[in-house]
């Protein structure tokens, strides 16, 4: 119950700006991956009524929920199931659209190279990626997150800011807009990048 709380109070503006940013178009196939409790998903499969919609994710409580909330969708052309990011069940270049939401903060740096990989590897030639992290404060507050970390991580989930343009570039994406945005002091950026 606490982690939907938490996103609406810190993640909402950044999640918003991630969708605008998608620009996306009907009749395109999209993919999120951790897709979570699927509050981003939800308003992905709107926007998408008459595509393929399919989310993955590792957890299986996560998952339910997600099922739960589209259940009440209108639309059925969606798919949840589990699945991770290291490893993803589809072709390649398979995916118009690839999001990711608030992942990448809770990875490794050593795995990371792996995930962008595999982003690469499933999205088309032209598809695009949407990212969504926790990163380093920019603004006036946002540090308190950083020290929180630094002294108790179990406290932020493991969360922790981190900057994902360059390695985004250094697996061949070109980036086309990185924003910050800042909730109740928390920092996100959002990234909107393509093959």
């Amino acid at each position: 119950w606490f982690y939907d709380i938490w996103a609406t109070l810190t993640e909402t503006k950044a999640q918003d700006r991630a969708i605008e940013l998608a620009n996306i178009q009907d009749k395109t196939v999209i993919l999120d991956v951790a897709v979570g409790t699927g509050r981003l998903f939800n308003r992905i499969v709107k926007r998408n009524p008459n595509g393929r919609n399919i989310g993955i994710d590792i957890s299986k409580g996560m998952l339910a929920k997600a099922k739960l909330r589209l259940s009440k969708q209108p639309n059925s052309n969606y798919s949840l199931d589990i699945g991770s990011a290291f490893n993803i069940k589809m072709d390649n270049h398979a995916v118009d659209i690839l999001f990711n939401n608030y992942m990448f903060d809770l990875i490794s740096f050593k795995q990371m190279d792996i995930i962008i990989d595999e982003f690469s590897r499933v999205l088309k030639p032209d598809g695009k990626l949407v990212l969504v992290n926790m990163t380093k404060a920019e603004q006036f507050g946002a540090g308190l997150y950083e020290n929180i970390y630094r002294i108790l991580p179990p406290l932020m989930g493991g969360c922790r800011g981190v900057q994902m343009f360059n390695l985004l570039t250094e697996h061949g994406f070109k980036l086309i807009t990185r924003e910050y945005v800042q909730q109740m002091l928390f920092p996100s950026e959002v990234i909107l990048a393509t093959k």
